[in-house]
């Protein structure tokens, strides 16, 4: 068994590089994940060109970035196999947030709501003991706090690993705007959290779900339509707005943000909403401001407007569940595993600096083979 541990470390802005370090010694609180895959999202590219805001909960540098880890449970103590009911040989699937174990919001599993958070893997300074607190790693420590839910082997992991993604599309299109059946949903972007929202849509029994995209996303929203969506939109040939309107009959009742570096997509989002509507605004827009929305609109629909980052610890869990059931054809949604050595190339593959390459689901795996891009 190795003594070290092989990591990538983003030292500052676009700098993201290999080190070592020395593997953690497990007590009887915590454990040990062996990394099997570690998804990456948008956040991720954010926080690679320097756009994520640094608080109190998310340090910007050095840190391994990687929240959306999958592992086997590698070492682990007996307070933590007792708290977590897991063991050595187990997969899990592991919260980014953990906070302080003791208060009321720890108690229900929810340590994005703990006053006293203790932080989040992928965003958590690599100079604090043990060091491995991201998901870019060979194995990653899990400090007591952490929130995880043991997960079934025999599905790839690059299957396996998307309960992050389709964590947010069951909390985004059904449990924060409450989607019931009398509701028309509209969701612009067909990326992966995009597709994992027509998945929640479904779930909340919206009965009509709509998907924006762009004319180089044509197998995503056939995908798209695969998923459960009734209609989709090309917006570089259609106008989003008039398309949105007419397919739904004059406006959505829901609608769900979910475009990157797309500040105007704000503005579609209020003109497509009707009456009473509810937005959810989950697309980062890397900085760059929203012009143009018209707070005469907002007011006059009454439209409720929230902005997302995570989910809840229920829809995680029940994610993991959907997974499992095999409803669904994940596989068609993963469509790269990068190795951990090309963790910048998957980075930015996603984000679309590769022309000839554009990806739904793409996660970073120990020991995958090396893929080919274009230059």
């Amino acid at each position: 068994m190795a003594d070290s541990v092989k990591a990538a470390v983003l030292l500052k802005s676009k700098t993201l590089v290999a080190q070592e370090f020395t593997r953690p010694t497990v007590g009887v609180d915590d454990a040990l994940l062996r990394i099997e895959a570690c998804g990456i999202c948008g956040s991720d590219y954010e926080q690679y060109e320097g756009a994520a805001p640094h608080t109190e909960d998310y340090q910007q540098y050095p840190v391994i970035p990687g929240h959306e880890p999958l592992g086997i449970i590698e070492e682990i103590g007996a307070l933590a196999q007792q708290r977590w009911g897991v063991g050595v040989g187990d997969r899990v699937a592991v919260r980014s947030g953990y906070g302080c174990g003791k208060c009321e919001a720890c108690r229900r599993w929810e340590p994005r709501l703990c006053p006293k958070r203790g932080g989040t893997y992928g965003y958590t300074d690599v100079g604090k003991p043990p060091f491995l607190w991201g998901g870019y790693a060979e194995y990653m420590y899990l400090c007591p706090l952490t929130v995880l839910k043991k997960m079934n082997p025999r599905i790839p992991a690059g299957v396996a690993v998307m309960f992050n993604p389709l964590a947010a599309g069951l909390s985004w299109a059904g449990t924060v705007p409450r989607t019931g059946p009398a509701d028309r949903v509209v969701i612009l972007g067909a990326g992966q959290r995009g597709l994992c929202c027509i998945i929640g849509a479904r779930a909340a029994g919206a009965r009509q779900i709509v998907v924006t995209g762009l004319s180089r996303d044509k197998e995503k929203l056939a995908l798209a339509r695969e998923l459960g969506a009734d209609a989709t939109i090309n917006a570089e040939t259609e106008d989003v707005v008039a398309r949105a309107r007419e397919i739904t009959g004059g406006g959505a009742d829901v609608v769900i943000d979910t475009t990157p570096n797309a500040p105007q997509s704000v503005t579609h989002a209020v003109q497509i909403a009707v009456r009473k509507g509810r937005i959810v605004v989950a697309g980062l827009k890397g900085q760059r401001l929203t012009h143009e929305v018209s707070g005469d609109d907002i007011i006059y629909k009454e439209l409720t407007i929230r902005g997302v980052l995570s989910m809840s610890v229920d829809d995680t869990f029940r994610a993991v569940e959907v997974i499992e059931s095999g409803r669904y054809p994940f596989e068609k949604m993963h469509t790269h595993s990068f190795p951990l050595e090309q963790a910048e190339d998957a980075i930015r593959a996603l984000a679309g600096a590769f022309p000839a390459v554009n990806p739904v689901h793409i996660a970073i795996v120990p020991g995958a083979q090396r893929v080919s891009l274009p230059r």
